[in-house]
């Protein structure tokens, strides 16, 4: 039975369920957390951020066995040193009582990693119940625990573990319910060597007695850290009784010389290989046995001579990301067309129940024709998040950041660039808002830089409606390569502008890239589904919220000042003419159907001088003649100026100018069949504005945290300016070239 039915959801309250069970969920990265997480939560998740950080805070509620349960899902990490900001967000929950138990969810083949951070949480004084997953792959494995003698030794409740179909989800959660209703436990005592056992002793007497951080943490917890030489703690025991920490700093001043002369390491790294001897202690006394001939990474390691390998595994990347473009396509063109019939009937109601007026045209021409244009997108979207979410959830992508490590050395990056890259859209369909957010991860100020100043060249989710509807209106028979190519484009500017940058404005050395490859497995129907539904949801709440008052907005701009009678007598006295001329005529004759052809067109005019007349219309003729030798025209313009705002507001303007300006009102084509009945788009055109849609401005809210991480409004005006440029730049080449190719 799959996980997810075992729990019934809680009613959503904003400040959670009153008196319920607060429950943390901690473990390494790539352990199968986020399986469990789902599996407690399923749907019932709300996803916001730690307060004065850019880590996801994750929480789901609900009832089990009738008791009210919030359960933290913890960023994943290795251990709580806070070095990174995952590391203290993990930390400051669990250490300031904020949580009641954990259950810390462990690899189960990879137990001497995973235990660091266990070890860690018993020293705070934490009830943890230690749930070993994946152990339908240890078994598989001939891997063999010892639970029952493991938990003994290490004095709490050891569980096993499968997320992926459920097992032992309900007495994981059953364990650590019992274990927050009891006293606070007594935390874990190592022993650390004779230097540093009495050391701690006296440090934690002195903390009890001046109940220094008393109501925040253990006074051994303490005691620990600031033998460890931890800031952060230093600087809070500080604030709080600073002559106190003064002399506790001076005794631990003493031994740390001491350590440093004889064996040339910072207490930290002692502290870190005592915990590690504990451990190989605890495992070495018959916890873990393993058939002979077996070993669960065999088949993973196979795989990596492969697809890792320094010539094939590239070739292998190229390909596997070139069928995720042509899957999408092939795939998702019946359910868009689908979709765009939807609007398009939706439309023609309107236009009929409606009176002609101002309030149909906000309705049809502004939010249906708007809205409509990027939702038709969706059918798409679900399938290519679908593909790069089986990419991740299989381990696949650590592989691809591997490899593109590699190249990122030549270009003066750091590997770990790779990840905010990819979150931006690397593979097609992130944002560049938290990809720039997450090269808080790079220690390197310069790196970081470089990082997020070419990350808005990604293939995000708001520039694929763009792409998608170019791609599949003008280069039909090879959408999926042109898309391809796209994503390649923004991956060389990026790197190409980053080693530019490096090598005059942001110079330095690059620092050395260190990541785990995880095993590979296979995804869960259910993993895939999850992951697809909240980007999707995402992409539609946009829709829905963002988009719609944008399009109203450009609507507005596009419908007002409205075009003065007198100058839209001629057309209006033209197109009654024509009209009588039609009417007078009976269905089938043939001077008709020239007739209905010229009244189209007169009504194209028309709406064609409302529209130039408007306060849009007459900025995006003021551009005009700077961006005609990339081929785009004023209405284009338009929607270019918009995608400053959101860039899924070009399609939606897009959308909008074609239907004011270029279309019959009852006339409800998809704007991708409007672009190629219009004598002014070709594939030079389509080309480069994908290019130019690809490269220029970030969205103002991407300008906006960029400012705050590169902490200057001078870098946010050379992302403006000198992407724009760049932009300009290849779009014409594009759009020239283009014409001298297709003509």
């Amino acid at each position: 039975m799959s996980a997810v039915r075992q729990f019934k959801a809680v009613e959503e309250m904003q400040g959670g369920a009153p008196g319920a069970v607060r429950i943390a969920l901690a473990g390494n990265p790539n352990c199968g957390k986020t399986t469990v997480f789902n599996g407690y939560t399923g749907a019932r998740q709300h996803v916001g951020n730690y307060p004065g950080v850019t880590v996801d805070r994750k929480e789901g509620r609900f009832v089990f066995n009738g008791e009210s349960v919030t359960l933290v899902d913890l960023p994943g990490t290795y251990s709580l040193t806070a070095y990174s900001q995952e590391e203290l967000v993990a930390r400051r929950e669990l250490a300031g009582n904020n949580v009641q138990a954990v259950i810390d969810v462990v690899d189960s083949s990879a137990l001497e990693r995973n235990l660091l951070l266990t070890v860690q949480m018993l020293e705070m004084g934490m009830p943890v119940v230690l749930a070993c997953n994946m152990m339908d792959e240890a078994r598989a494995a001939g891997i063999h625990i010892d639970m029952e003698r493991l938990g003994r030794l290490l004095g709490i409740p050891v569980l096993p573990m499968v997320a992926r179909t459920g097992e032992g989800l309900k007495k994981a959660l059953e364990t650590a319910i019992s274990l927050a209703r009891e006293d606070k436990r007594e935390p874990l005592r190592l022993s650390y060597g004779s230097d540093l056992d009495g050391l701690i002793v006296t440090l934690e007497k002195k903390i009890s007695e001046g109940g220094l951080l008393a109501r925040q943490y253990h006074p051994h917890w303490v005691a620990l850290k600031l033998v460890e030489g931890d800031e952060e703690i230093r600087s809070e025991a500080a604030a709080a009784n600073a002559s106190l920490t003064a002399e506790l700093e001076e005794l631990c001043k003493k031994t740390t010389s001491h350590v440093r002369s004889t064996l040339n390491v910072s207490m930290e790294s002692v502290i870190t290989d005592y915990r590690y001897g504990y451990i190989r202690s605890l495992l070495r006394d018959g916890i873990i046995q393993q058939d002979p001939g077996k070993d669960r990474l065999a088949l993973s390691d196979k795989l990596d001579k492969v697809l890792t390998n320094t010539f094939l595994g590239p070739l292998i990347m190229i390909g596997v990301l070139y069928m995720v473009f042509q899957v999408t396509f092939a795939l998702g063109a019946y359910p868009q067309g689908w979709v765009e019939d939807g609007f398009a009937w939706l439309g023609e109601f309107c236009t009929s129940v409606m009176p002609e007026g101002l309030a149909q045209s906000l309705v049809v021409d502004g939010i249906i024709a708007g809205v409509g244009g990027v939702v038709s997108f969706v059918p798409l979207i679900l399938i290519m998040f679908a593909l790069i979410a089986f990419m991740e959830d299989s381990g696949y992508m650590a592989r691809v950041a591997y490899m593109m490590d590699r190249i990122f050395r030549f270009f003066g990056l750091h590997g770990a660039s790779v990840m905010p890259y990819i979150i931006s859209g690397g593979i097609a369909g992130g944002c560049a808002i938290p990809g720039v957010m997450a090269t808080r991860t790079l220690r390197s100020p310069k790196e970081k830089l470089a990082t997020l100043l070419t990350l808005p060249y990604m293939t995000c989710g708001a520039k694929l409606p763009v792409f998608l509807l170019l791609a599949g209106a003008f280069f039909p028979e090879s959408a999926a390569t042109v898309m391809f190519m796209v994503m390649i484009v923004g991956w060389v500017a990026a790197l190409v502008v980053a080693r530019l940058l490096r090598s005059s404005i942001v110079k330095g050395e690059a620092t050395p890239f260190v990541m785990e490859l995880p095993p590979y497995r296979l995804p869960t129907l259910f993993s895939l589904l999850l992951h697809c539904w909240e980007r999707a949801w995402m992409y539609l709440k946009k829709a829905g919220t963002v988009l719609v008052a944008i399009s109203i907005v450009i609507w507005a701009g596009m419908t007002f000042p409205s075009l003065p009678e007198e100058m839209a007598a001629p057309f209006e006295q033209k197109i009654e003419q024509i009209q009588g001329r039609v009417d007078a005529l009976p269905e089938g004759a043939e001077e008709r159907a020239a007739l209905e052809e010229d009244l189209a067109q007169a009504r194209n005019t028309l709406g064609e001088e409302k529209l130039a007349y408007s306060a849009a219309g007459r900025l995006g003729r003021l551009v005009q003649p700077v961006t005609e030798p990339a081929g785009f025209d004023w209405r284009t313009d338009i929607a270019l100026l918009a995608g400053i705002a959101a860039k899924e507001a070009v399609v939606a303007t897009m959308g909008t100018a074609w239907a004011l300006g270029d279309q019959d009102p009852e006339d409800a084509a998809p704007l991708a069949e409007r672009l190629k009945s219009d004598p002014s788009w070709s594939k030079a055109t389509a080309l480069s504005l994908m290019l130019f849609v690809l490269l220029y401005s970030p969205c103002f809210v991407a300008l906006v945290v960029i400012r705050q991480e590169a902490g200057s409004w001078g870098w946010v005006a050379f992302s403006i300016l000198f992407n724009t440029l760049l932009a300009y730049v290849v779009a014409v080449a594009a759009y020239q070239v283009g014409r001298t190719v297709w003509g």
